[in-house]
C-alpha cells in the first residue's frame, strides 16, 4: 500500500504530495488537467518505462518518491530483507528519477538499483490497469497462483513444490553416487590393500626405537663384550693381581683410613664416604663383568631387526613418519572403507525413499489438479456474472488448464501438472483466447476489475490503479463499477481515475487535479463540501446548479449507505 506519494517536475505537475491510506482513492478533473500523471508516477515506481519527454520544461529531472507499506504483504517484506533492503516500521522508501538527458535511476531504502529491480520487487503489488495495459493480465504465470489461492489450494500447491524439491535433491545424490560407482570400486580396492598392508605389519608405538637399540647392540657385540670386560677388570682387578684395579686400591685406602680414624674421630665422615665408594665401585665392577659375559653375537636376530626396520622405513614413506601416524592412517582408511561399503546401502535406501516420495507427489498432484478443475468451474461462473454486471454481457473468462509434463521421472513440476491461464471471449460465438491478445482497452480494464474483485481475498494487500475503467459507460453500470471498486478496496488499496460521479461518490478519499493560469497542475484532496462541488461539476458539466448539487449530495448519501462493512 502507498502511504505517501510525492511527484516533482513530472509533465505539468511541478510538485504534488498525496497522503494516502486504505480504501478507494479517486482522482478527477477536467480533460487535459493531468489526472493520468498520478497513474504514470505509480507506474514509474513499479518499474515502468521512463520517458525523458515527461520531464517538466525548465527542470533537469522528474522525481517520484513514495513510502510503501509492506507489513501486510509478507512475501514482499521477505524479498526486501533478502536483498539487504531495510524495512522500517513496516515501510520502505522508493524513489525513481528521470533525467532530461535520458538517464533513469531508482532507489529502494536508499540503495541505488536498476529500474528492472523495481518491476521484480513491486510489479505484482503496484498493478496498473488502463485502456492500454494491465500488468497483472500480461503475466499468465500469476494466474495459477491466483486460482490456487482462490480455490483454497495454497497448502496443496506448497506440498507439491516441497515434494518436487525433495525428490530432485534425492535424485542429485543418487546420480552422484551412481556416477562415482566405478571410482568408488577402485578406491575400495586401494584402501583395502592399504589396510591389509598395515595390519600385516602389526605395528606398535615405540617399536622403531626398540629395534634401533637392539640393532646397535647386536651389530657391535664383540666390541661391547671387550670394552665391558676391560672396564670390569680395571675396576675390580684381575683375580691373580691383588694390587691391580680400583677396588683393591680402595680396600687398601679404607684400611689405612680406618687406622687413622681410630686416633682422630674427625675423619669419621671421610671414612663413611670411602666405605660407600668402595662398595659402589665393587658393585659396578660386578655388573660390568656380568654384562660382558651376557653379550653374544646373534647374526639371525640382527638380520631380523634390520629387516623389520627396513619394513618400517618403507611403510613410513607411504603412511606416516612414525608408528603413531601410520596407525592413525590405518584408522582413517578403515573408516573411509566402511563409508564406501555403505554407499550401495545408501543407494538402495535412497531408491526406496524416492519411490515413496513419488507416490506422495502423484497423490498430491492429483489432489491439486482435481481441486483446480473444481475451482476453475466455480471461478468461471462467478466471473461470467461479474462481467455481465460491468456491461460485458455474453463475455466469459475461461480457466484453461494445459497439461505440462514434469521433469523426467516425475508426474509434475513444482507448480503442479498443468499451467492455469485465464482466457477471454467477448461473446459466445468467439473462441476464448489469452487475455493479453484479445481484449480491447476498455474490456481489459473491466476484466481486470472483475478478476481482481472476485479474487481479491486470494492475494490481498496490494495497490491497484485503474485509469478510466468506466470509459464509455454510464447509468446503472457506472454505479455497479463504483460498487465493485469499493468492494475491492476492502482488501486492496485502490486508486481510480474517473469521469463518473457514481464512481467518485464512493471514494474513501477524493483528489482533484486542476490547472492554474500558468498551466501548472495541482493535486488537491477535497473536503466534503469540495467533493459535492466536484461531483456536481462531473454530473452537470461546466455549469454547477442547485439541482446538480442536490444530485451530488444524493450520490454521497447513497454511497455512504452502501459502504462495505
Amino acid at each position: 500500500m502507498i502511504e505517501s506519494l510525492r511527484i516533482e517536475s513530472l509533465a505539468v505537475v511541478e510538485s504534488a504530495d498525496l497522503e494516502l491510506g486504505p480504501g478507494l482513492h479517486v482522482v478527477t478533473g477536467e480533460t487535459g488537467a493531468g489526472k493520468s500523471l498520478v497513474l504514470g508516477a505509480v507506474a514509474l515506481l513499479a518499474g515502468g518505462r521512463a520517458d525523458p519527454e515527461s520531464v517538466r520544461p525548465g527542470a533537469d529531472a522528474a522525481r517520484v518518491e513514495a513510502i510503501l507499506r509492506v507489513d501486510a504483504v509478507p512475501g514482499l517484506a521477505r524479498a526486501l530483507e533478502e536483498q539487504g533492503l531495510e524495512v522500517e516500521a513496516g515501510g520502505v522508501a522508493v524513489q525513481r528519477t528521470v533525467a532530461r538527458e535520458g538517464r533513469s535511476r531508482a532507489r529502494v531504502a536508499g540503495v541505488l538499483m536498476p529500474a528492472a529491480a523495481l518491476a521484480q520487487l513491486f510489479g505484482e503489488h503496484l498493478e496498473v490497469a488502463s485502456q492500454h495495459e494491465s500488468q497483472a493480465l500480461r503475466r499468465p504465470e500469476t494466474h495459477g497462483a491466483l486460482l490456487d489461492a482462490w480455490s483454497g489450494l495454497t497448502d496443496s500447491r506448497a506440498r507439491v513444490e516441497t515434494l518436487v524439491g525433495e525428490i530432485r535433491t534425492l535424485e542429485r545424490e543418487l546420480a552422484s553416487l551412481r556416477t562415482q560407482a566405478e571410482e568408488r570400486a577402485r578406491r575400495e580396492d586401494f584402501l583395502a590393500f592399504q589396510v591389509r598392508e598395515l595390519e600385516a605389519a602389526s605395528l606398535r608405538e615405540g617399536e622403531r626405537e626398540e629395534l634401533e637399540r637392539e640393532q646397535g647392540r647386536l651389530g657391535h657385540a664383540e666390541r661391547l663384550r671387550e670394552d665391558a670386560g676391560v672396564a670390569a677388570a680395571s675396576l675390580g682387578g684381575d683375580p691373580g693381581d691383588a694390587e691391580g684395579g680400583v677396588v683393591p686400591l680402595l680396600a687398601l685406602a679404607l684400611r689405612r683410613l680406618e687406622g687413622a680414624a681410630s686416633h682422630d674421630p674427625t675423619l669419621a665422615p671421610s671414612l663413611e664416604r670411602l666405605r660407600s665408594a668402595e662398595l659402589e665401585v665393587a658393585d659396578l665392577a660386578s655388573e660390568l663383568a656380568a654384562y660382558a659375559e651376557s653379550i653374544e653375537a646373534d647374526p639371525k636376530r640382527l638380520a631380523a631387526a634390520e629387516d623389520r626396520l627396513a619394513l618400517l622405513d618403507r611403510l613410513s614413506r607411504k603412511y606416516g613418519a612414525n608408528e603413531t601416524e601410520m596407525l592413525e592412517f590405518h584408522d582413517r582408511a578403515e573408516e573411509e572403507l566402511a563409508a564406501l561399503a555403505g554407499a550401495d546401502e545408501r543407494i538402495a535406501k535412497l531408491e526406496g525413499e524416492g519411490a515413496q516420495l513419488r507416490g506422495q507427489l502423484e497423490a498430491e498432484a492429483k489432489k491439486l489438479s482435481d481441486g483446480r478443475r473444481r475451482g476453475a468451474k466455480r471461478l468461471e461462473r462467478k466471473l461470467r456474472t461479474a462481467l455481465g454486471e460491468l456491461a460485458l454481457e455474453g463475455a466469459a473468462v475461461r480457466v484453461d488448464l494445459t497439461a505440462r509434463a514434469g521433469p523426467e521421472g516425475l508426474p509434475c513440476g513444482p507448480s503442479g501438472a498443468e499451467v492455469p491461464e485465464f482466457l477471454f471471449s467477448a461473446h459466445a460465438d468467439l473462441p476464448p483466447r489469452p487475455l493479453r491478445r484479445v481484449a480491447s482497452g476498455g474490456e481489459l480494464s473491466r476484466i481486470f476489475l472483475a478478476l481482481k474483485n472476485t479474487l481479491r481475498q486470494a492475494a490481498p494487500g496490494g495497490t491497484l490503479i485503474f485509469d478510466e475503467v468506466d470509459a464509455g459507460i454510464g447509468g446503472a453500470v457506472a454505479d455497479r463499477i463504483g460498487a465493485v471498486l469499493a468492494e475491492l478496496s476492502t482488501d486492496h488499496q485502490v486508486l481510480c481515475i474517473t469521469h463518473l460521479p457514481q464512481v467518485a461518490a464512493r471514494a474513501t478519499a477524493h483528489w482533484s487535479v486542476r490547472k492554474d493560469a500558468s498551466g501548472r497542475a495541482e493535486v488537491v484532496r477535497l473536503d466534503e463540501a469540495g467533493r459535492v462541488e466536484e461531483l456536481a461539476r462531473m454530473a452537470g458539466g461546466e455549469e454547477v446548479t442547485q439541482a446538480t448539487r442536490r444530485h451530488a449530495r444524493a450520490l454521497r448519501k447513497a454511497a455512504r449507505t452502501d459502504e462495505p462493512s
